[in-house]
């Protein structure tokens, strides 16, 4: 399944957008959960324009710059609509290579366990402010953002997991940090 044409459909379903709104959009609100590349976005806008799940007007910006800017057609509509209906099963565990590291943490000596752990607890932290940071700035940006009925009640929800995600993390890290550092002699 072409999950990508699914998130530029809701992306487009949402706003008008040139393709490189939608990269931008994957690097920031989409980010926390899912990633596409540049290489990857463009020749799915193609497709789907050649689909007629989507449509673009050109527009100039100085005096030469062209831009496309996209719009969902309402076939584009439906065949979101199909999707999000979809019941779709839990899916595959993710990949996660600290997690690779970490069962093979007996190959590790235990200064190097406490030092992965260490800048692993350090780097999940700032991510937990940078996600906290921008729930805010939704929150300020949007007051109504947390209520069913506001076009951003989905970035917020996605917000919150991934926010409660990492203080898992967190939490977990330091836990095991702390058994680790107590075995070191």
């Amino acid at each position: 399944m072409r999950v990508l044409k699914y998130a530029i459909l809701g992306l487009l379903d949402q706003h008008e957008l040139t393709g490189y709104d939608i990269t931008k959009h994957f690097k920031d609100s989409l980010g926390q959960f899912w990633s596409a590349k540049h290489s990857q976005i463009y020749p799915e806008l193609k497709r789907l324009t050649e689909e007629g799940f989507i449509e673009f007007d050109i527009h100039i910006q100085g005096k030469k710059l062209e831009k496309k800017v996209y719009q969902i057609t309402a076939a584009g509509k439906e065949e979101l609509r199909q999707w999000l209906r979809t019941k779709d099963p839990i899916p595959e565990t993710t990949k996660d290579e600290f997690m690779l590291k970490t069962f093979f943490i007996s190959s590790m000596d235990k200064k190097e366990a406490a030092d992965l752990f260490a800048y692993q607890l350090l780097e999940r932290t700032k991510k937990v402010d940078v996600l906290e940071q921008k729930l805010h700035a939704l929150t300020e940006e949007d007051p109504s953002a947390e209520s069913l009925h506001s076009a951003q009640f989905g970035h917020y929800l996605v917000l919150t997991r991934a926010i409660e995600r990492e203080k898992g993390y967190v939490r977990w890290l330091q836990k095991t940090l702390i058994r680790i550092e107590s075995s070191i002699v």
